[in-house]
């Protein structure tokens, strides 16, 4: 993504929707602060200069996370030792190899270096050299939201209660709010819950995965791999990044703030090598190409999320990812790997005219409705799996 590190990669609705979120509810607080505990007392102060705190960390994690980037695998790289690349997946998108536990984003075009998921609020992944300061930023969030739950109530409860303290509490600072302050301010209370409970789940699955020394990507390749070796002659798939809780935590956090990993080479346990999960991802594929089946599109489709002209099961049942959608036209041959009732997930082949004109991408991979295509019966065209 050539956007990351720049201004730019703010103008998405994601940043835009996460900072005007944390500038909301900034405001709405510390004008009800002001008023409810103004900053001329000893307690005030302090108490504006936490929130100023909380406010500061989360911004700072925001956009470290954000501008900082994941880390990508370079365009085009090979590993050093020819060896090794029997041992490592090629990926077409980037005309490269995937080093050790990277993987290529549809989002950002580019192979991410321990990629965890593709995050839209910051507007790129969730990866190797920014998963610090995400965390640290869905950590600092909450607890401002927390801070601010305890000013924007009891400032709602004054504001209501008025002339109670104007006739009887008059040494005490008032709050007061208009109609229109007042529907803001019960907004900021909903904002900051929301982000409390939000935010503050996903940073318990993130430390969760941290403390394993895993990726929610690699989660998933570690229980399909469970499942794939349930067979005694298989034996047992050992994950060869955890290293316990401690070792794991220090993989992340860092003193200087940089992960101990340079992305390609990783500490790894006993009896395991770099290549033992990137070996486990292509047998996996393997055993997916094998389940693959060969469809035949009879009717088009343009990819648009809602097909009406497909028929109202179609557009109700669409499945629910963020996955893409591709376009096909009658003619084309697709290779389907998952199955829904009213949907099919494949990768659809280049036409012989498309081969002609050249394309920077070999292949469209996503979704499109059942009803569009169908399946070839043949037993030496399914022979030919997809690569």
């Amino acid at each position: 993504m050539s956007n990351v590190g720049t201004w730019r990669q703010l103008l998405h609705w994601g940043p835009i929707v996460a900072l005007s979120v944390i500038f909301y509810i900034s405001i709405a607080t510390i004008n009800c602060t002001l008023m409810w505990w103004p900053v001329t007392s000893f307690g005030g102060a302090v108490n504006f200069i936490i929130f100023l705190t909380w406010i500061t960390l989360t911004l700072y994690n925001y956009f470290q996370a954000a501008w900082k980037g994941p880390g990508f695998v370079p365009l085009g790289w090979m590993p050093n030792k020819p060896e090794a690349r029997k041992c490592l997946q090629f990926c077409e998108a980037c005309a490269g190899f995937k080093s050790p536990r990277s993987h290529h984003c549809r989002k950002c075009d580019r192979c991410v270096m321990k990629m965890d998921h593709h995050c839209p609020w910051i507007n790129t992944c969730c990866g190797h050299f920014n998963h610090a300061n995400f965390v640290w930023f869905l950590l600092f969030a909450p607890c401002g939201c927390v801070h601010a739950v305890f000013i924007l109530i009891p400032s709602i409860y004054r504001a209501l209660n008025f002339h109670y303290y104007y006739f009887y509490h008059q040494d005490e600072p008032l709050v007061q709010l208009d109609i229109f302050e007042f529907i803001l301010t019960m907004f900021g209370i909903g904002l900051a819950i929301g982000v409390v409970i939000a935010v503050g789940m996903l940073f318990y699955l993130q430390m969760k995965s941290i403390l394993k020394n895993e990726t929610g990507i690699e989660s998933w390749i570690i229980d399909k791999a469970e499942d794939r070796l349930r067979e005694p002659e298989e034996g047992d798939f050992v994950y060869p990044y955890n290293l316990g809780y401690r070792r794991n935590f220090k993989e992340v956090f860092t003193w200087t703030g940089k992960p101990l990993s340079d992305g390609f080479t990783w500490n790894i346990v006993n009896g395991c090598d770099q290549y033992t999960l990137t070996i486990e991802q292509i047998k996996q594929k393997g055993e997916k190409r094998e389940r693959t089946v060969q469809y035949v599109i009879m009717e088009g489709y343009s990819g648009y999320l809602f097909p009406f002209t497909k028929g109202l099961k179609v557009s109700c049942c669409i499945p629910c990812t963020d996955e893409p959608r591709i376009s096909v036209k009658p003619g084309n041959k697709v290779w389907v790997t998952r199955w829904k009732r009213h949907w099919l997930y494949g990768t659809r082949l280049l036409t012989a005219e498309e081969k002609l004109v050249g394309t920077s991408k070999p292949r469209a991979r996503g979704w499109f409705p059942r009803r569009c295509a169908k399946e070839v019966i043949d037993d030496n065209m399914n022979d030919k799996k997809a690569s």
